[in-house]
């Protein structure tokens, strides 16, 4: 009963329009309270000092920070004007460079929104005068911004990692082979739509030489030498995260430079931005961990743990019901107030089921994405209508309707082909 009230006071604060962290927060206290009154209360400085006082978290804003720099100075444009020759002559032309370029700024953003942001204030306006169907582009962005949560490094799996005390270099291992295909899942689709119906793309009869390529691939290689530094690092073992965090602002500062983008009021804007973006994430991880205190203390995991026992429910069943609930939250939250509800009180049944933490960190990081694109309010599909003023929300939900679908379909192939995300942690560690 003091769970169903607490969870009841979540989700009416939540709809009343509370911001998540303070619907969280109280839903915490409430329940802290029923179980064991004020004295509930006492633990709260040393559970708060232990979220805080965490190297783990430290990586958040070093690569809100790295991806604010190359935001700020504008080379997301340079990385899509570099990737969009090698993408022309495709079926569906153009639309493969929203999905690759979004791909790439991933694995230097560690977000959806900030990848969405980039991709999308290049891509849609352009896109849509060359006569571009303006909800295929929209769909396309939208689907390849979610990329960002998936393909390491990621803000959302350092977020998982810091609940569940898994390792995020194997994390980030086992985010990378799903991200890339599912990326190419989407290219798939947009192929077969562009052959389907070619009025939906038009076609490119620009002629290129090979000094044009040359120059593409000048603009592409400083963000692949980055990623390669940033991922390499932490799989070799050379670097934690929160050090190859480090690592990748450094080299986003001189990549700005090589570009002549570097200047004190980018520098400026791009450290504002990662300030306020780090204080909301990083209050939502200390509200979250009063919350994950709360439902330890009350015993409700194990209380579940039985009870999915006594009903007879499989893996399969209970990883089903996950995607159901995750689309339907998805609705009226964000990503990081889904994990900070559903994942201390689901792991341990899942744990005793004997699913992997590392493969389940991946499921999760993929079912935030299909809430990020859940009408009305998935925050990617306002983040895709916001870089464009002819664009409008509903015809990015229209546009990115296939793409939720594709979302589903891989996650039911990601639980019955479960090595597609672990092959690379196993490699990684050495077997």
């Amino acid at each position: 009963m003091d769970a169903l009230i607490a969870f009841g006071v979540l989700l009416l604060l939540i709809v009343g329009g509370l911001w998540v962290q303070f619907a969280v927060g109280a839903a915490a206290l409430v329940y802290l309270w029923l179980m064991k009154g004020l004295a509930g209360w006492k633990a709260l400085g040393l559970v708060s000092w232990g979220a805080a006082n965490s190297f783990t978290l430290a990586a958040i804003p070093l690569f809100i920070l790295m991806a604010e720099i190359l935001l700020a100075s504008g080379l997301s444009a340079r990385l899509y004007n570099g990737i969009a020759p090698f993408m022309r002559r495709l079926p569906g032309g153009l639309l493969h460079t929203n999905i690759v370029g979004s791909g790439v700024f991933a694995a230097v953003a560690g977000g959806s929104a900030p990848t969405a942001a980039a991709m999308s204030t290049v891509a849609l306006p352009a896109l849509s005068a060359r006569g571009y169907n303006r909800r295929f582009v929209a769909g396309s962005l939208a689907a390849g911004g979610t990329l960002g949560i998936l393909i390491p490094p990621s803000i959302t799996m350092i977020i998982y990692a810091t609940f569940t005390e898994t390792s995020i270099a194997q994390l980030f291992a086992a985010g990378l082979v799903p991200g890339i295909l599912l990326g190419a899942c989407y290219s798939l689709f947009i192929i077969a739509r562009a052959l389907a119906k070619p009025s939906l793309v038009p076609k490119d009869t620009q002629r290129r030489t090979l000094s044009d390529y040359l120059h593409a691939a000048a603009d592409v290689l400083p963000f692949t030498i980055l990623i390669v530094f940033i991922l390499g690092s932490i799989y070799a073992g050379i670097a934690t995260p929160t050090e190859a965090g480090a690592l990748g602002v450094v080299g986003a500062v001189l990549i700005s430079a090589l570009y002549r983008r570097l200047n004190l009021s980018m520098l400026k804007t791009a450290l504002s931005r990662t300030l306020t973006m780090s204080g909301n994430v990083l209050f939502i991880v200390f509200i979250s961990m009063i919350f994950a205190y709360a439902t330890a203390l009350s015993g409700i995991g194990q209380s579940l743990v039985d009870r999915v026992a006594d009903a007879g429910l499989s893996q399969v069943s209970l990883l089903l019901i996950l995607m159901v609930v995750f689309a339907i939250l998805g609705c009226f939250m964000e990503g990081l107030g889904m994990i900070a509800i559903i994942v201390p009180v689901i792991f341990p049944t899942l744990m005793a089921m004997g699913v992997d933490p590392v493969w389940f960190g991946v499921f999760v990081v993929i079912l935030v994405e299909l809430g990020q694109l859940t009408p009305p309010l998935g925050v990617i599909l306002f983040v895709v209508a916001s870089s464009d003023a002819q664009t409008k929300v509903e015809d990015v939900i229209l546009g990115v309707l296939p793409f939720f679908a594709i979302i589903l379909a891989f996650l039911v192939l990601l639980i019955a082909l479960p090595d597609i995300a672990l092959w690379l942690p196993h490699l990684t560690a050495g077997g």
